[in-house]
């Protein structure tokens, strides 16, 4: 069964070491620190708005609230910004969201420099490339530009709270523990790691036995002869190769023949903006919690050697790649799955069969695919993934239940597990983030709590900045 857990239900007694572990089968509460940890972090900063987290999400959510006017700050526990668009070479960017939120601005920064690089056409629309190396640059400028405070090498270690409301953090930092205040506060940490301290309400997993998808690494290959390298954006990609053979089929037997990691049953391989490259999605390992350092550390060193073995195969069976190489890989674990922090409202599969509006949404026609990646085997854990309909994200789903001072953005807001498979990608939660900004900044600016400010307030920001809310 899925796993229903707050702070308050911390083991007592455990210990450091069990928490951190995740001991009596793997899914404990969130509080794995040191009770206390507060008042042994040193005051340090004090902002209107403080968000944790800098993947897409959080820069987003950041921007956002800065640009109005908001004292804010963006603690990022690695040492750039960017999260699965940098570090974790996640590529293409994937979903779609209503026109003129923040995921076009960055979508265009992060295109304006290669206008003229072949674009893919696939189920899911062009594809939008993406540059690691520049976009980290790209992100720290747009902070930059709009005055946020940027912290990195910085990780949340704990929520400091007065009563039921988030009113500090306790972060890590290369000189020790220090202390943040704020007057509102955005978790974009995709493992809602500020919201389980808090002590908020959340799940892991599918409610039938709490399995969460796999994780990944993804790489880049060069190397690729453009004459006669194909490109397969899924297990469902009818591309062939010049034998007549559908790739796909050629994964599935290379499979069976032990030639692929045993639970990779596709390799994809997408353009990038350079002729020679492909961005590799393949690798995949299941069962891991991601949120154990010792998991994460053990699955890391799977995917790697899995890496070597889908080079191989590409060498060995798929023509043009007979030289590819590998450029680059992930510096961080590709995570599909943790928390999902449960909130006012919550994201339902009835949202995204029918395509629902909400006079409440701040996200407006959200879309990608019920893409869920199979916990327990290969490919899909549907046997494919299954179409959605454009759907609206109501305020609420980024409201913890029980926790004041705080929003959710990314993948750990509040909804299903079968919901989750298609809000997660970067488009939807950069459109999050913005919402979330402009939350957090209303609030702040009028000593309100978020959860006092009304959606409509929301919208009414949004609709000025040029977002279509239906």
């Amino acid at each position: 069964m899925s796993i229903n857990t707050s702070r308050r239900g911390f083991i007592k007694g455990a210990g450091f070491f069990a928490a951190l572990t995740g001991a009596a089968g793997g899914v404990v509460s969130a509080r794995a620190v040191p009770s206390g940890s507060a008042s042994n972090a040193g005051a340090w900063i004090d902002a209107d708005v403080v968000v944790s987290g800098g993947g897409p999400a959080g820069v987003c959510a950041a921007v956002s609230a800065a640009r109005m006017g908001a004292k804010t700050v963006l603690v990022e526990r690695f040492g750039c910004l960017g999260g699965n668009l940098t570090l974790g070479h996640v590529s293409p960017i994937l979903g779609k969201v209503s026109p003129g939120t923040m995921a076009d601005e960055v979508r265009r920064l992060l295109n304006e420099r290669h206008l003229g690089a072949q674009k893919v056409m696939t189920r899911n629309g062009p594809e939008e490339h993406i540059d690691h190396e520049e976009a980290k640059g790209i992100l720290a400028k747009l902070c930059a530009d709009a005055g946020v405070s940027v912290l990195l090498c910085a990780s949340v270690v704990d929520a400091v709270m007065d009563g039921n409301r988030v009113v500090g953090l306790v972060v890590d930092t290369p000189k020790g523990l220090r202390r943040i205040s704020a007057k509102a506060f955005v978790d974009a940490t995709g493992d809602g790691r500020v919201a389980a301290s808090a002590g908020a309400e959340f799940k892991i997993g599918r409610d039938a036995d709490g399995a969460t998808q796999p994780s990944s690494l993804e790489f880049v290959v060069d190397g690729v002869d453009e004459r006669v390298g194909i490109t397969a954006w899924g297990g469902t990609d009818p591309v062939k190769l010049p034998s007549g053979e559908e790739y796909r089929a050629l994964c599935k037997r290379m499979n069976a023949a032990g030639e692929l990691p045993e639970n990779v049953t596709i390799v994809r391989l997408h353009r990038t903006f350079y002729p020679g490259e492909r961005s590799v999605n393949a690798t995949q390992v299941n069962g891991v919690d991601a949120l154990d350092p010792a998991a994460i550390g053990k699955a890391d060193a799977e995917l790697r050697r899995q890496i070597d073995m889908c080079v191989a195969f590409l060498r060995k069976h798929v023509p043009g790649y007979e030289n590819c190489r590998v450029k680059s890989t992930a510096d961080t674990l590709g995570v599909r799955e943790t928390r999902r922090v449960m909130g006012d409202a919550m994201v339902v599969d009835g949202d995204l069969l029918e395509g629902r509006k909400y006079a409440d949404a701040v996200v407006h026609d959200a879309w990608f695919l019920i893409d869920i990646h199979n916990p327990k085997g290969g490919g899909q854990a549907e046997g494919h993934s299954h179409p959605a309909k454009p759907y609206d994200i109501r305020y609420g789903a980024f409201l913890p239940k029980g926790v004041e001072g705080l929003l959710t953005a990314g993948r750990c807001i509040s909804g299903t597990h079968r919901a989750h498979a298609s809000y997660r990608v970067m488009t939807p939660c950069m459109a999050m983030g913005e919402a979330v900004g402009v939350a957090a900044a209303l609030a702040a600016k009028s000593g309100r709590t978020p959860r006092e400010v009304a959606a409509g307030e929301v919208r009414s920001e949004l609709v000025k900045r040029g977002v279509f809310l239906g």
